[in-house]
């Protein structure tokens, strides 16, 4: 008998080697590691062609909001300016939010010196950081392609185009936003406590930055983890109370500090009706913001018209005149891959990757969205830049998703909705500036259509799906493309700025209890630094992009604001004001009602000029026995008469006060077209 070592070896006949598919096709089929090589090139490109989209002519919008732009100045004159956000270097008020964004950009005025290009670069250089760790956070769950789609899809959207390119406080809170994601993502790989730790961090200095907005994002970060960190719920809750606190901790120093500091030592809380940050951050920046009052108008309840404003609250506001061509050109296809993403992984275990960042995504652009679309206190359209993030990321990740499983009815469906829906949306908002590119929506709506149905029935011929490709990137892209060039070929200026072919901007809000968002446009430089392109380039005047016929305040250097007596909104001071006050050497230069026109003057001459009652005018601040104390000690050279929101809010009388009391006991002068009273001896 034969035994089992002596039975011959019987030898299975090798393999038939893989049939390779064409050059093309195999570049498609390739698994992570290898897309990665492939696709490292095009996201260097893509980092390149943002740098060029964000800095190409920065300088002709001069110095942008002259609000934040007088704090900037104001802050490399004095650390103390520097650390409370002071409007003026003499720290009467500060602006009226808290001053992290203005930590960034005027530690970098202070390094290369302050002029346009340092007031304006540290915005577009937040914003390529942006779409880079975007792209590095969607490639983590979902692949490289996918984190180059979503990355591409924020650095084209108009009013990250706008807002990057501009020196107002979001371009940080998006970055330290995305931020935030990035470390969540990371936090699930592992269950992480210390990422997500730094998420918290991220987003506490996100509310330093811009306050409760920072927050929106947190009940997605909250509901992701909770569902896919891989450890038990035990451990995901005290991972997400460390997070908590390491967020309590990193923003709440600073305001323990302010809180802590005596007050008669800081600057007043600009927006605040008690000089507490903290009431700040609860009242005019927060329940104020959501329900309205507290200083704050103009918003839901401002009507349809009132497209600075946001328009009429509803769901459908994302997609109106004021929202629609900020941010809307791609939020059908985010909505739809969200909703055919999520059919399309719920059979995938708890801990899986890709449902978690649909889940990220889609939370963020939900609540977010939704606080916008409903909220009845200010609100501006370029808000809607903090919705661009999760809208990439959504339609990146739905395109994985689908063509991953393009074998699937559904994902075939869910691709060609996203396209479709796109061409279609695009077509209505291109229509809507009719001068613009006439050309461009029928080309959008013919993709669109011919991607859908190539989707739909080409997927199995190798031949075109190339062409496939093409179709779907073109009709994902044009749109919002075509505008965003549109946006960084413009100069933009003023509290209000708007994306698109026309640069428009509104200066801000007058007195009373209506205060904008942001700050004046004043574009006026300090002596001996004009910063390029900001005399006589500044196109404020122009009609809104969105159609509404808004005009923005006229800002040519060298003339008077209004045709006589005062200062008036934010236009620049007079050649003859400005060297007035440009030979003062007391602690303030002067006094005028309202940040607007304080920073004008600011800008303009390089001297710390009180705005007095902060905003508008609508600040306790500073009070007419401090006023009357400083001119006493001959700290303030003039009175300047005029200014905005002189008559102050209800309750608030300290610029009506201050204003009797100067035209009671000084003279009168005329100084070109302003009225000024002489205060020192």
């Amino acid at each position: 008998m034969t035994t089992l070592l002596e039975r011959p070896v019987v030898q299975e006949p090798p393999a038939d080697p893989p049939v390779r598919p064409p050059g093309r096709l195999r570049r498609l089929a390739r698994g992570p590691a290898e897309q990665a090589a492939y696709v490292r090139p095009a996201a260097l490109a893509m980092l390149a062609g943002t740098a060029l989209l964000y800095l190409w002519n920065l300088t002709a919008s001069g110095y942008g909001n002259s609000f934040y732009a007088a704090a900037e100045l104001a802050g490399t004159q004095s650390w103390k300016a520097w650390l409370f956000g002071s409007l003026d270097a003499g720290n009467a008020i500060t602006v009226d939010k808290p001053p992290g964004a203005l930590w960034v950009a005027t530690a970098f005025a202070r390094v290369f010196g302050f002029n346009s290009f340092t007031v304006l670069a540290p915005q577009a250089f937040m914003g390529i950081a942006a779409v880079g760790v975007l792209y590095l956070t969607v490639k983590r769950v979902a692949g490289p392609v996918a984190g180059l789609i979503a990355g591409s899809a924020l650095a084209l959207t108009p009013v990250a185009v706008l807002m990057f390119r501009f020196n107002n406080p979001d371009a940080l809170l998006v970055l330290l936003m995305v931020a935030a994601a990035y470390f969540v993502v990371r936090s699930l790989e592992k269950a992480s406590a210390r990422w997500l730790a730094l998420a918290g961090v991220a987003i506490g200095f996100a509310f330093l930055t811009k306050m409760g907005q920072a927050l929106l994002v947190l009940p997605a970060f909250t509901l992701v983890y909770l569902i896919a960190a891989p450890t038990s719920f035990r451990r995901r809750l005290l991972h997400l109370v460390g997070a908590l606190g390491a967020l309590i901790v990193s923003a709440g120093w600073y305001v323990a500090l302010v809180e802590l500091w005596p007050a008669s030592s800081r600057p007043y809380i600009g927006g605040s009706t008690n000089n507490s940050l903290l009431e700040l951050a609860l009242g005019y920046n927060g329940l104020g913001r959501l329900l309205g009052g507290s200083g704050n108008g103009g918003g839901g309840g401002g009507g349809s018209t009132n497209t600075g404003f946001g328009g009429s609250t509803g769901i459908t506001r994302m997609f109106g005149s004021a929202f629609g061509t900020e941010i809307s050109w791609l939020l059908p296809a985010a909505l739809i891959a969200l909703v055919g993403g999520l059919w399309l992984t719920r059979r995938a275990p708890r801990t899986d990757l890709v449902r978690a960042g649909l889940v990220l995504w889609g939370g963020w652009l939900l609540v977010t969205a939704g606080v916008f679309s409903f909220m009845s206190g200010t609100i501006h359209p370029y808000y809607a830049v903090a919705l661009a993030p999760a809208i990439g990321g959504l339609v990146g990740m739905g395109i994985f998703i689908a063509w991953k499983q393009r074998a699937a009815l559904a994902a075939r469906l869910t691709l060609a909705a996203m396209v479709l829906a796109t061409g279609v949306w695009d077509y209505v908002l291109l229509g809507r500036t009719s001068d613009f590119l006439p050309w461009a929506k029928y080309v959008v709506l013919a993709a669109g259509a011919i991607a859908a149905l190539s989707v739909l029935v080409g997927w199995r011929l190798r031949r075109v799906l190339p062409a496939v490709v093409l179709a779907v990137l073109v009709s994902l892209g044009l749109g919002s493309t075509a505008y965003a060039a549109a946006t960084a070929s413009q100069t933009h200026n003023g509290s209000i700025p708007t994306s698109g072919p026309s640069s428009s901007a509104m200066g801000g809000g007058g007195g009373g209890g209506t205060r904008g968002a942001g700050g004046p446009g004043g574009t006026g430089a300090p002596t001996g630094t004009p910063p390029s392109g900001s005399n006589g380039s500044t196109g404020t005047g122009s009609t809104s992009s969105t159609g509404t016929g808004t005009t923005g305040a006229s800002e040519s250097a060298g003339s008077s604001a209004d045709g006589g007596g005062g200062m008036g909104g934010d236009a620049s001071a007079s050649s003859e004001l400005t060297a007035l006050l440009s030979n003062t050497t007391t602690t303030w230069a002067a006094a005028t009602s309202g940040s607007q026109s304080a920073a004008s003057l600011e800008l303009a001459t390089g001297k710390s000029v009180i705005a007095i009652g902060g905003f508008s005018g609508t600040d306790d601040a500073p009070t007419l026995a401090q006023f009357k104390e400083w001119v006493a000690e001959g700290k303030i050279s003039y009175y300047i008469s005029g200014g905005q929101g002189g008559g102050g809010r209800s309750g608030s009388s300290a610029a009506s006060e201050i204003q009797s009391w100067v035209e009671s006991n000084y003279t009168a002068t005329t100084v070109g077209s302003t009225t000024v009273y002489k205060l020192t001896s």
